[in-house]
């Protein structure tokens, strides 16, 4: 098992080092390979505006200059990955986090001012964008789990808790969104008790492939791709999520069994969600937003 492991990162590495990003590649050698957070603090330097937000293709399904709140969420788990979300960085971002906020202080996912430049289809551009729990539960989350504390957090706090609480019907990004939003929320026993309503709801709306065998029998969400499903390790990101407490070891384990065997013969991992041009597809698959780096570091084993 140690042996499989190891050839599945060695086989990673290569596809890293052939295609990647100089962020992504960064990334992987201070995880794995020891190397210095400060280049990757400077490699992700590349995409900040001089709003405090993050543009230029970071997030790979919306091209162009422009910050846009994904791209600076996007930024922010790269921070976070690296022990640097604090300091005057966080500070300009959640300034232009207020910058951008709707009137309810919750995030949008796409501002206006990306028309022009390309975008996924399935990212609706309109000119007055509702505030969104996709976009505004894992940045509120994170920003509360580094203990970061700024004006803009007390509404977004409050729009998260009537977002969570109004969710009945859903699908998995909305529910990944959520649980992303209460592994950081302060109030630990209301995010707790939000957490198990939201685990028996995956589990009976069937959000969750529990069974990779059977996976045919698991329904797609409307509006996703053909094979779109979440699997345990989607909700559960690292074992100390509230979301762990959903699934069975056996079901984890199943799922994360399946997650390696979907490995590529370039070393790298597919995309299950629409893909639309070439070169985002080709980045989908290295950035932080796609299972394969973020399970990995999620489940790697404790030290």
């Amino acid at each position: 098992m140690a042996g499989t492991g190891a050839s599945s990162l060695n086989r990673a590495e290569q596809f890293i080092w052939l295609t990647a990003r100089v962020l992504e590649q960064r990334r992987f050698a201070h995880h794995f390979l020891a190397g210095s957070a400060d280049a990757v603090e400077t490699a992700l330097t590349a995409y900040l505006n001089e709003d405090g937000g993050y543009g230029h293709a970071l997030e790979p399904d919306l091209r162009g200059p422009v910050s846009q709140p994904l791209h600076t969420a996007h930024a922010l788990n790269v921070l976070d990955s690296i022990g640097r979300c604090s300091g005057l960085r966080v500070e300009r971002i959640c300034r232009f986090l207020t910058d951008v906020s709707t009137k309810e202080g919750a995030l949008p996912s796409l501002l206006p001012s990306q028309r022009g430049y390309p975008a996924a289809p399935f990212i609706p551009l309109v000119d007055d964008p509702p505030a969104e729990l996709l976009a505004t539960g894992p940045v509120v989350g994170l920003l509360h789990r580094n203990a970061v504390w700024h004006a803009w957090l007390f509404r977004a706090t409050d729009f998260c808790w009537a977002a969570v609480d109004a969710l009945e019907h859903s699908h998995p990004y909305e529910i990944e969104a959520a649980v992303a939003f209460l592994d950081g929320a302060p109030d630990r026993a209301r995010a707790e008790a939000a957490a198990d309503r939201l685990g028996r709801l995956v589990r009976e709306q069937r959000l969750a492939v529990l069974d990779p065998e059977r996976r045919a029998e698991y329904p797609v969400a409307a509006g996703y791709a053909p094979g779109e499903q979440h699997f345990p390790y989607d909700y559960a990101r690292t074992p100390d999520s509230l979301a762990r407490r959903w699934f069975t070891d056996e079901e984890l384990e199943r799922s994360l069994d399946h997650l390696a065997s979907e490995q590529q013969a370039d070393g790298g991992w597919p995309l299950n969600w629409r893909q639309w041009a070439p070169g985002t597809a080709l980045e989908g698959r290295l950035d932080g937003s796609s299972p394969l780096p973020a399970s990995i570091r999620a489940h790697a084993p404790l030290p």
